[in-house]
């Protein structure tokens, strides 16, 4: 049997947990508001407590960020982070700076690390240093190709080794960029990046003497120059698995528990399949599977050496997908399934759940049923927990025993 790395999830909200769980992740990552590079996360410390309890029950593991660049000032609160490591208890910790790499060695000595993709390790060298420090697990900078990464690992047998392989990209250097900080203010290490490489940009010549500015003309490929596609590994999974990486990482902390789901439901489908037959392991079913995911389009990036044009959208920042999340299953009964919405939905959509473990399975709506009070409505919107009812009677020969709370829906735009 075929041994396959861990798919490692992200996990931003309670309800993300719950998704990556349900959905196939082998383990989840999350940090604390200001205590890791996700400083906006909506997640306190007591959900994360009860994802990592549900993930242990589950028999999943839970790395913790903390991979922030800390500042002197900052070391003075870190009584108050032993304490909430020490009540969280995670599998890891993930780590970036050298000297808060230190302070949990003194701290925290028998706490695993892992080395976070902002340490940007591109080396072998560099993979050495931190496993010489102690780290068990080193995160590779995204601008490694996969060449790289086979010397790597040749020269590194001893310690595990992780890559991205799906999640949005960023403009500088793994994630350590200056414009967002520079511009605005809200710092990118802090998880509060603006994202201005996804902004429309107009060129304009400024008149030296008067200071009168004037628009420089350009086509419609030249207003969006830092724009990357998001990354995707799928077409290249079955060398991914081969070359041996110990953790393949979705990113996307900040993303909604739809998106967690169903790219750990491609992944987790894809992987499988590949362990039963690698000689014939054909990666597009599960592409088209991510293609209806909310997307700028895809790129296998740095994968195979220097990225080119492709790498880049320079048209625009929306997603390029045709299809979005239509809600999440929240109850069932033996009458009726809840489904809370996360767009607005129309009497007569059809809509498709995406069962665990590989299935789907679509419906269509003759009648939008309020959940409030079962008031048949043409059409419902998403906020404010609004939902629908959709009788079980609807639903013929759906496996109705996998439908179970936190399964996820989506349909045609």
């Amino acid at each position: 049997m075929i041994k396959l790395p861990e798919l490692l999830a992200p996990a931003g909200t309670l309800d993300a947990f719950k998704t990556a769980i349900l959905y196939g992740a082998d383990a989840i990552y999350a940090g604390l508001p200001g205590f890791s590079m996700r400083a906006r996360a909506k997640i306190t410390v007591d959900e994360v407590k009860q994802g990592i309890e549900l993930a242990h029950a589950a028999g999943k593991k839970v790395y913790l960020a903390f991979n922030l660049f800390a500042h002197d000032h900052e070391y003075a609160n870190m009584s108050r982070v032993s304490e909430i490591i020490n009540y969280l208890s995670p599998d890891a910790l993930i780590v970036a700076d050298p000297g808060v790499m230190m302070w949990v060695h003194e701290n925290h000595p028998n706490m695993p690390l892992h080395v976070s993709t902002q340490a940007n390790i591109c080396s072998a060298a560099s993979v050495k240093f931190w496993q010489n420090a102690g780290a068990a697990l080193c995160v590779l900078a995204r601008e490694v190709s996969h060449s790289e990464f086979k010397t790597i690992r040749s020269a590194c047998p001893d310690i595990k080794l992780e890559i991205f392989i799906h999640g949005a990209m960023c403009m500088s250097y793994s994630g350590r960029c200056l414009l967002s900080n520079f511009i605005t203010g809200r710092p990118a290490n802090r998880g509060a990046c603006a994202q201005l490489c996804r902004w429309k940009y107009d060129i304009l010549l400024r008149e030296r003497e008067t200071g009168i500015e004037m628009p420089i003309d350009e086509d419609e490929r030249g207003a969006y120059i830092m724009n990357s596609r998001d990354l995707c590994l799928m077409p290249k999974l079955a060398d991914v698995i081969s070359s041996g990486a110990d953790s393949l990482k979705i990113e996307g902390r900040n993303r909604s528990e739809y998106y967690v789901g169903s790219v750990v439901h491609a992944y987790r489908s894809a992987m499988d399949a590949y362990a039963v037959n690698p000689d014939n392991f054909n990666p597009m079913p599960f592409m088209a599977d991510l293609e209806k995911l909310e997307t700028r389009g895809y790129t296998t990036a740095f994968f195979d050496g220097p990225l080119g044009p492709a790498a880049h959208n320079y048209e625009t920042a929306r997603s390029t997908s045709d299809y979005h999340a239509i809600g999440v299953i929240t109850n069932i009964n033996s009458s009726e399934i809840t489904l809370e919405l996360r767009n607005e939905i129309y009497s007569g959509d059809e809509i498709t759940f995406i069962l665990p473990y590989g299935d789907k399975y679509t419906v269509k709506l003759s009648q939008i049923i309020n959940a409030k009070n079962h008031e048949i409505l043409p059409k419902l919107s998403a906020g404010q927990h609004n939902s629908i009812v959709i009788p079980r009677t609807w639903l013929f020969n759906a496996p109705i025993e996998k439908l179970v709370p936190y399964v996820l829906a989506y349909k045609h735009k």
